[in-house]
Parts: C-alpha cells; structure tokens; sequence
C-alpha cells in the first residue's frame, strides 16, 4: 500500500511541476513596471519626423489665387466627366530630391514637413503671394513581425506613431514574446540601424524608437519555450499526455499488487 502510495505521490508532483513551468512569469509580460501609481512623467522624447529616399509626398500649393498655383501643382489625365484632373505625388529619388514644377530639383530628404514647408515659401516668393503650402507623407508604412497577434504591414494616417500604437495595430504581443528585448530595424537612406527597446520599463518612453518612422519593421523575439515548443504551443498537450502515462502507469502498478 506504501508503494502505491508512493507512486501516486510521484505522479501528481510531476504533473504540478510540468504545469508550473508552462506559466510565464509576471515580469515577463507586464509592461512598464517601474511606473508608479499617479507618477507623472515629462515627455523629453523630441521626435520630429522626416522624409526619407523612395518617400511619395503630397504636396499642394495654393493662393487666393487659383490661377497663379496652378503652375505649382503636378496634375494628370482627367477624372469622369472631365472635369477635376488628378494629383501627382513626388517621389523622392535616390539623391534624395524631388522635380518641384517650375523650381526644378529640390532636395528634401532628411527634411521635416515644416521645414520644407519653409524652403518652398522661400523658394516661391518670387511667384506667389502668401501661398498655403500643405505637405503629407503618403507611403507611411510600419511592419510588425514576430510574436505579435497579427502580423504584418499596417498604413499610418497620421505624420507619427509609437511603438505601442504600432503593436496595437497588430493586435498586442502573444504570451510568448519578449517584452525586455524589441527590435526596431530603420532604413536611413540604405543604411540599416537595429535599436532595442524595453517595454517592461517606463524609461522606453525615451527610446529613440519609441516613435516609429516610416518603413520601420518592428520584430518581437519568442521566448524560449515558444522556442523549444510548436508553433501552437504544445505545452498543455505535453502535459495531459504525461499525465495520461503517469496515470495509466499508476492504475497499472495498483492493479498488478
């Protein structure tokens, strides 16, 4: 009786100690953890962003006017009926210009919106008066790619995203990924730069990624039983069928004494 005991002992334990390893610790899945209740914090991250070589930008120029920004404004074909023709955007070539009508090349990679905004009033003052000049990136993408819900390529409407919304996009890390250890890879001009961000901590508010530019991939590890297990994560099945065995093991061993 002893021994069956014994054996029916050995089974649960294994069973609890193979149902403690599949949980993930709290400070592998909570983000910003040093953050106190109430805590304020003063945004230092002075992110500003700016345009890129293969960008497509959409640039209008208007005045009271109409006619005389007319000149400044990339149109093509025509739309049904033949009435409202449609707007070119410029991309910026490998040089890191545009071909601007009239003014010719005009280099504004590495540029924010403002400040091209500013070099077209320069460079227009001599054809318009007081001209409304709006700019928008058009081909702003960001890619999520690893442990995540989702995926995949998401379109930004806005001028800038952060890491956060980005991740919201793609439905939030899964279970499985590595908050301490998020890579974001970024495009200067050809030259690739990897930067690592941790989530768990308040301080990624002042990351250089924390902001998101356009074309950023962001990449979260698996951690190392996403690793080691299937693509569904089989450590729940491991467990029922090591149950299985050590039960029927232990109805064998009962049976036979």
């Amino acid at each position: 009786m002893k021994h069956k005991s014994s054996v029916v002992f050995a089974s649960l334990l294994i069973i609890s100690l193979v149902l403690l390893s599949s949980c993930a610790s709290k400070k592998e899945v909570v983000y910003f953890q040093n953050a106190s209740n109430f805590e304020t914090l003063v945004d230092k991250n002075s992110f500003t962003p700016k345009f890129k070589v293969d960008d497509l930008v959409s640039i209008n120029v208007s005045t009271l006017d109409n006619q005389a920004s007319v000149p400044f404004n990339l149109f093509t074909g025509v739309s049904e009926g033949g009435i409202r023709p449609e707007k070119v955007d410029y991309l910026i070539d490998q040089d890191g210009n545009i071909n601007f009508p009239v003014i010719g090349k005009l280099k504004i990679s590495g540029l924010s919106p403002e400040e091209v905004r500013l070099l077209l009033t320069e460079k227009l003052k001599d054809y318009l008066k007081d001209p409304i000049i709006n700019i928008r990136l058009v081909n702003f993408t960001v890619t999520i790619l690893g442990e995540v819900q989702r995926p995949g390529t998401y379109p930004v409407s806005g001028e800038r995203i952060t890491i956060l919304e980005a991740l919201g996009f793609a439905g939030d890390l899964t279970i499985k990924g590595i908050r301490k250890n998020v890579m974001v890879i970024r495009d200067f001009d050809g030259t690739k730069v990897y930067t690592r961000i941790d989530l768990t901590q308040k301080e990624a508010m002042n990351s250089p990624v924390y902001y998101l530019t356009q074309n950023d991939v962001v990449y979260v590890e698996p951690n190392q039983s996403a690793v080691t297990s299937s693509s569904l994560d089989n450590r729940a099945g491991i467990a029922i069928s090591l149950a299985s065995i050590l039960i029927t093991s232990t109805i064998y061993f009962i049976t036979r004494n």
